[in-house]
This record gives C-alpha cells, sequence and structure tokens, in this order.
C-alpha cells in the first residue's frame, strides 16, 4: 500500500493567495486564514518541529475539519518559536483560536510512550490525552501531527522511528478509533507495522499485489450484479469496492493463525444509500440472492459502537464459492464512520448539526469502551467523567491517575507509602513547587525524599491544603497512630474523663461505650479519641450513665402508654400507667440523652431525674417502690440546664460567651457573673435551653475554645426533687 510523500511539494509552491484559497475552499479573502499560513511558513524553519505545517493542515483539510482547527494547526510553528504569545493570538485571531492552539502544543510537544508489559498503561495514557485538553479537536490536530511523523519515518531508518510506531499502536491509534476516525486510525496502523515489521508488511503488500487483479476483478463482477439487482428493486443506491488494510489483515492472520490465502473477508463490498429504512430492504435483497453466512451478521445501526460507528456487516458466498463482506450504511453513517469526530466541525454558521454527532462527542471524555486489558480500571473510570481526575507521569514515564485538585503529597501517597512519609519537596517537569500545588494532567512529577522523617501533623489540616486524597490522610492518620499509641491511649482516657466530668455524667461503662461506637475494644476506642478519629461529640451522643447502686422499678405489665404534657414542653413515656402529671426535677435538671427514672409524689405526678441523681442515690429504701421507669419521647423537648464556667475575666468575655450561644442556636435563660475583686477570675452560672448531650458537647468546646476560659461543665444543686 502507498502513503504520501515527505511533504505536499505541490502544494508548498503554491502562492499565499493560492494557499489561502486552497484551504478556504474558496475565493472570497479571509484575512485570518491568510495571515496563519504566513506565519507557519515564516517560522517553520525556527520551530524545531519535523513536519511541515501546511502538509498536517492538508491531512485535516481532507476530513473537512472546520477553519478554526486549520488556522491553530498553522500557528503551531510560530508558538514553538516563540513569535506569538497566547494573548496576541487571541487578539488576532479570537480566544477559541487560542485556548485550541495552547492544546495542541501541550500535546504535540509530550510523548506517550506505554510500557508494552503493562497494558492498563495504555489505557491510562489514552485517558490522559483525552484530560489533558478542553476542546477534541486538539486531539485530532495531534493526530495529523503523529500521521505526517510516521509518513517522515517510515522513509528513514532511525531508532526512534520504532518508538513512535510503537506508541502509535499501543495509545494514539486505539484512541482514533474510539473517536471514529478510520482513515487516520487505518494509515497510522499501516505506517507503524511498516516500520515495526517490514518483512510482514512486505509480505503482505506482494501477496496482496500478485492477486490483485484476480482479486479486484471478482470484487467489480459482484459489485455489478448486486447493482442489476438494486435497480431490479427500483433502490436507488452507490455500490463499490472496500480496500482491505494491511496491518488489520496482519492482525486478523496472527489472532486466527492463518495464512493470507485463508482469509475470507478480502473481498468486500460498500452499499450507500440514502435512508436507514433502504439499509435493510438492501440486506433483505442481499440474502435473498446469496446464501449468508449467520455468524458474520452484525447489526451497528440498531446497536452502536460507542464510538458512534453505524452500519450493517453481513457476509455472503458468491461464485466460485468465494466468501465477500457486505457493508450497508447510509451517506451520514458513511461519513462518520471515515471522519469520525472531524466531522462534527464541518456544519458551517447556521448549519443543522446532527444530534448523534453531538452525543459521540459528549461520549469522548467517558471512553466507556476498552480493550479490557484491566477490567478493574475500567469499571472505575466507566463512572467518573475525565474532567473529575488528573493524569500525571512518573519520571520513569508510568501514569498514574488521580482526583482532581490532588497534589503532588497525593502522588507521592499513591506511588508508595514510604515515598510519601519521607517526601520533603516536589518538582514539576523540572521545576520545583510547594507541596500545596494543584497537579494538571500531563505533568511529569518527582517527588523529593529524606531518608528519615515522617509526615507532619500540618498536612492532617484541611485549611493548609497539602492532601486532598482521603487515602493519603488514612496513610498520614495511620502513621501518627502506630507511633504514638501510648500517648493516644492516654489523651483520649483523658478527654473521655474531661467529657465526662463537664457534662455531669458520673459512671460510664466503657466497654459498652465502645461497642455503641463501632470498636471492639474500649481501648481502641480511647486510641482513636487521642488520634482524633473520634470526637467527643460523637462520643457524647452515646453516653450513658450507670447509676452507682441498682435501682428497683415498680412491676408492671410491658406497654408504654404516652401520658399529659410535662411541665418544660417535652413528651416522656411512662411503663404501665398513663393519665399522670409529669415534671422535671429541679435537683437534677435532665435533660434529653440522660438515663432517667421517674419518682411518684403524693399530688404533683411523676417527678422525672437523672439515673446518677444524688436525691435519687440516697433515696431511702422505704421508698423505692414508687421510683418508675421513664424513658423520653421520639422527639426530645429542649430543656434547661445549668452551666458554670470559670474564667480569667476580661473585656468583652460576657459578650463573647453570649455570641456562641446565639451562633449555636441555643437559647440562654440566665446568667449569674462574680468576679473575684483580687485575682480577677469570673464564676459564671448560666442557665441555658439545649436539645441533648452531643449539642451541649459543641457548646462547651465552643466556649472553652474562647480566650481566658478555663473550664465549663455542667452544674447540679442538691434540692429535695419534690418528693
Amino acid at each position: 500500500m502507498r502513503h504520501s510523500l515527505l511533504t505536499d511539494r505541490k502544494l508548498q509552491a503554491l502562492e499565499r493567495e493560492a494557499l489561502t484559497r486552497h484551504f478556504s475552499g474558496s475565493d472570497a479573502p479571509d484575512v485570518q486564514l491568510s495571515a496563519a499560513i504566513t506565519y507557519a511558513l515564516d517560522s517553520v524553519d525556527a520551530s524545531g518541529l519535523q513536519t511541515h505545517p501546511l502538509d498536517v493542515a492538508e491531512i485535516l483539510r481532507q476530513l473537512n475539519v472546520d477553519r478554526q482547527t486549520l488556522i491553530a494547526t498553522l500557528l503551531i510553528p510560530a508558538v514553538f518559536a516563540k513569535r506569538l504569545t497566547h494573548e496576541q493570538m487571541a487578539q488576532q485571531f479570537g480566544d477559541v483560536v487560542a485556548r485550541l492552539t495552547d492544546n495542541v502544543s501541550e500535546l504535540v510537544r509530550r510523548r506517550f510512550e506505554a510500557p508494552t508489559d503493562r497494558p492498563e498503561q495504555a489505557e491510562r495514557l489514552r485517558r490522559m490525552l483525552l484530560a489533558m485538553v478542553d476542546d477534541v479537536r486538539a486531539v485530532l490536530i495531534k493526530f495529523a501531527f503523529r500521521l505526517q511523523n510516521l509518513r517522515i519515518a517510515a522513509k528513514r531508518n532511525e531508532p526512534e522511528a520504532r518508538l513512535l510506531a510503537q506508541e502509535t499502536l499501543e495509545v494514539i491509534a486505539p484512541l482514533a478509533n474510539r473517536l471514529g476516525i478510520a482513515t487516520l486510525k487505518w494509515e497510522m496502523e499501516d505506517l507503524s507495522l511498516r516500520i515495526l515489521d517490514p518483512e510482514a508488511y512486505r509480505a503482505i503488500a506482494n501477496k496482496l499485489d500478485a492477486n490483485r487483479t484476480v482479486r479486484e476483478q471478482y470484487v467489480q463482477n459482484f459489485t455489478r450484479e448486486l447493482e442489476t439487482c438494486l435497480k431490479a428493486e427500483q433502490v436507488g443506491a452507490r455500490v463499490f469496492g472496500r480496500p482491505k488494510h494491511i496491518y488489520s489483515i496482519w492482525k486478523k492472520m496472527q489472532k486466527k493463525h492463518v495464512e493470507l490465502e485463508e482469509l475470507t473477508d478480502l473481498r468486500a463490498t460498500r452499499v450507500i444509500v440514502d435512508a436507514v429504512s433502504t439499509c435493510y430492504t438492501v440486506l433483505g435483497i442481499v440474502h435473498n440472492h446469496w446464501q449468508h453466512l449467520p455468524r458474520e451478521f452484525d447489526d451497528y445501526i440498531a446497536n452502536p459502537k460507542d464510538n458512534g460507528y453505524q452500519s450493517l456487516h453481513t457476509a455472503v458466498i458468491g461464485s466460485e464459492g468465494k466468501v465477500v463482506e457486505v457493508q450497508i450504511r447510509t451517506r451520514e453513517m458513511d461519513e462518520f464512520a471515515e471522519l469520525g469526530v472531524a466531522a462534527h466541525w464541518r456544519y458551517k454558521e447556521g448549519g443543522r448539526e446532527d444530534l448523534a454527532l453531538a452525543r459521540a462527542i459528549n461520549s469522548l471524555r467517558q471512553l466507556l469502551d476498552s480493550d479490557g486489558d484491566d477490567q478493574a480500571l475500567l469499571e472505575e473510570f466507566q463512572s467518573e467523567m475525565l474532567h473529575q481526575r488528573v493524569f500525571v507521569l512518573t519520571p520513569r514515564g508510568e501514569v498514574l491517575d488521580l482526583p482532581a485538585g490532588a497534589t503532588p503529597l497525593d502522588f507521592a501517597y499513591t506511588v508508595h507509602t514510604e515515598v510519601g512519609h519521607r517526601c520533603r519537596g516536589a518538582k514539576i517537569d523540572g521545576r520545583i513547587v510547594p507541596l500545596t500545588y494543584r497537579l494538571r494532567s500531563g505533568q511529569r512529577v518527582e517527588i523529593l525524599t529524606t531518608r528519615q522523617g515522617g509526615p507532619s501533623r500540618d498536612w492532617l489540616n484541611p485549611g493548609m491544603g497539602y492532601l486532598q486524597t482521603t487515602r493519603a490522610r488514612n496513610k498520614v492518620r495511620t502513621w501518627f497512630r502506630q507511633q504514638n499509641q501510648d500517648e493516644h491511649l492516654a489523651n483520649g482516657r483523658s478527654l473521655l474523663d474531661r467529657e465526662c466530668q463537664r457534662l455531669g455524667v458520673s459512671q460510664v461503662d466503657h466497654d459498652d461505650l465502645a461497642t455503641r461506637l463501632g470498636y471492639r475494644r474500649s481501648e481502641d476506642m480511647l486510641i482513636a479519641l487521642g488520634a482524633g478519629d473520634l470526637t467527643t461529640s460523637q462520643v457524647a451522643q452515646k453516653l450513658q450513665v450507670d447509676a452507682a447502686t441498682p435501682i428497683p422499678v415498680l412491676r408492671t405489665r410491658r406497654r408504654t402508654i404516652h401520658d399529659g404534657t410535662p411541665a418544660g414542653g417535652g413528651d416522656i413515656h411512662i411503663r404501665g400507667v398513663g393519665g399522670l402529671l409529669t415534671t422535671l426535677a429541679n435537683c437534677c435538671r435532665p435533660v434529653p440523652g440522660d438515663e432517667i427514672i421517674g419518682f411518684i409524689t403524693r399530688g404533683k405526678g411523676v417527678s422525672v431525674h437523672r439515673r446518677d441523681c444524688v436525691n435519687i442515690l440516697r433515696l431511702p429504701e422505704e421508698k423505692r417502690s414508687r421510683l418508675i421507669t421513664v424513658t423520653w419521647g421520639e422527639e426530645p423537648p429542649t430543656q434547661a440546664v445549668d452551666l458554670l464556667l470559670e474564667a480569667q475575666d476580661r473585656p468583652g468575655l460576657l459578650r463573647d460567651v453570649s455570641n456562641v450561644f446565639a451562633n449555636a442556636n441555643v437559647n440562654l435563660l440566665a446568667v449569674q457573673t462574680r468576679t473575684d475583686p483580687v485575682d480577677r477570675t469570673v464564676r459564671m452560672e448560666l442557665s441555658a435551653e439545649v436539645e441533648s448531650l452531643s449539642q451541649l458537647s459543641g457548646l462547651f468546646d465552643r466556649i472553652q475554645s474562647l480566650q481566658n476560659v478555663y473550664t465549663i461543665r455542667r452544674h447540679s444543686s442538691a434540692g429535695s426533687g419534690g418528693r
């Protein structure tokens, strides 16, 4: 098979005005296109590019691309020669062309080599290539540059040519297939095979040439016979023979372990019609006149390929028992099959855009199909858009994928846990950057490490921006947890004791609390609390109070009755009896979340106490028969609670405390303040309405963080409790 020469010398011999008419397809003046051609011709020698921009532009013109794509292609030499800045391009050619040219420049500069023994790396490289651009036309221009490079490399015997061809087969051509650009894909594959295995290429080419006349004559006879059948049925269609490409022949020979003569699809015909319904009419005519092979039938019209390809494929047995492949499609399907995404931009202003093409473009960034080399990788990416990931290179050229916003530290922990722990700096494309730098797709990342050391606690601070991935943060937490377990255990025990003290909870079953929080052992819970994996607010939600002495309850039937409204506006459920007035005891002032017990008073209904209330614990034995089980209702009431705050006096202290209550949406009922005139210490007794222990715990945390505040805790008096 013959390919283009190194350069189109006829094209480059044209005057600039003639070139403008050639690329615009019109005699009308095009100032921007003319200026782009001037930049291309004047900058090509200084750009360092091996390919001539006119050759690349000609490849794209034959794909019917839009003028913006052609202009961006022609401006690449000027960008590489540093004769045009982004601002100058935007001013002269528009923002769209400037962005597109920037995208293309980034892609053309970079190589995308994939290790042959790591198929998943080729997949990641293809994803990275798309993720690096915000306009898929840049990828199309990259393909045109690659094709022209291959045309040049095929004429030379250079070591770099093999790397170029290998990269094309592993990364570029499969992506061109997904974008539906068959014209470029087939030629890139043939040229790559010609470079990598010239003997196999020549052997197939020579055999095809040897029997070309006989094969082409057979296809012509079949084509005339098919045209006659279609005319007899009054079906208008264009029928022609379809050439088979050398690489696809070689690949099928390798897959089936057969010789060229044993392949059955070297004879192929294509039928182009006007409407989809006519495609199926032609299929019926073909099957009525020739015996078809059921296993060789594919309906890609009803079930298009993921790259948008549509056509009917069938194989029939012609004269002399030879198999002929027949493809049937509409004009639009044929154009899309040959041009793929390039067809999306060929519509001029005011033209109608095919919705199917728009859907195909929208699906490009998802790459829903793959070669199946790494199923886990595919499943991970099938649910994510590419712009939600960044694809970056290691110094050895391997690709790692990370969530958007990832930093060099996230990259380091993805490479290896120890690399992350010992990371002290990073280089991006050879330039030192801070560890909070946000990575972009296509960048090459090098991590600078120290021999010893570990992570910094600052890395866990979300506000400082060192780590964005949960995986990396968990590794840092694990390191600190392993290094300081004894310290975390002591800190956790101290934090729990402090929380119980300030919430007024006397005795806690640590094992039960650990179970309620999802830990197998109380030590694990305390270590998590000390390490910061568990918060005091979470502990406050699960705290249970156990009375020092077992409290007998009134033996009743096991049913729950909701009584009247208690003082304070909350709901109390009393087991076994109903219709009783309930009041919350002033001595301990229970709040929802506290373990509570009821005491049947004489003439005042049921007085509700905390189970660890001093008056309940000291209740005489003869009165314990009047205790009854009560529980909070499903919607806990807001209840008053007494608090005691100790601090060093300062201007604005009371105002700051009041603001904390207001910001927490907690109603402050009363405040009584006493200041020691000698040491200026403040004792502040407060009364507030809270909903639960967890809300109270959060309130304590906010107040404790105020300047000059020593402690704040729950405060109880020792009244009679209404007995």
